[in-house]
């Protein structure tokens, strides 16, 4: 199997009165979305047959734009959660502060983020389980994982052996590629792949 392991659109900022923030896409993580279905439908990569998604609505809405352009089946996996599930504010990286950033860079090490708090050990054995159930559940095509950064590098980083911790930058609707096989082989095959983002939409007929 391979699986595409999908980083979501970017989303707007949220700030939630009343439990965690779920923010939904913005114009332009709608567009990025839009060209990434684009560029899997268009037969110049192989398209994926089926696609997981996390729970939370930036993930699913980016999701939403493969399975519609496709006709994919769906499944929606909790596990597949980011580590700021909970949490009462969202604030997209690139308008954080020096120090947020900082502290966002780490948290998969020190299980904080801003106020909110999460189990470290927890979240990196449940998104093992997840993406270990998507290879398990396939018989050997290609699968599209639609997720977050936090949960890409966890992952990522347990496959290639690395210290735990952020160790990639992930663009929003890069695509990276892990070769898998049921017997428990992986292999990493690519890295913030952002082809797609390259594409133009055609202004109108003619």
């Amino acid at each position: 199997m391979e699986m595409l392991l999908v980083r979501h659109g970017r989303p707007v900022s949220e700030h939630a009165a009343d439990g965690g923030a779920d923010p939904q896409l913005s114009e332009e993580g709608r567009r990025d979305a839009g060209l990434l279905a684009e560029y899997l439908a268009s037969g110049m990569v192989p398209a994926p047959d089926a696609v997981w998604t996390s729970p939370m609505r930036r993930a699913r809405e980016t999701a939403g734009y493969l399975v519609d352009r496709m006709a994919l089946p769906l499944r929606v996996d909790d596990r597949l959660a980011e580590f700021d599930a909970g949490a009462p504010s969202y604030v997209p990286v690139e308008e954080a502060s020096d120090t947020e950033q900082a502290e966002l860079w780490r948290a998969l090490e020190t299980g904080r983020w801003g106020a909110h708090r999460f189990d470290p050990d927890e979240f990196e054995r449940r998104v093992r389980a997840a993406f270990d159930d998507v290879v398990g559940s396939g018989s050997g095509g290609v699968v599209a994982v639609v997720c977050h950064g936090g949960v890409i590098n966890s992952y990522l980083g347990g496959l290639l052996a690395r210290p735990r911790g952020m160790f990639c930058r992930l663009d929003y609707t890069s695509v990276s590629r892990v070769l898998a096989s049921r017997r428990g082989h992986r292999q990493l095959g690519s890295l913030n792949e952002t082809a797609h983002l390259r594409l133009v939409r055609p202004s109108g007929p003619g």
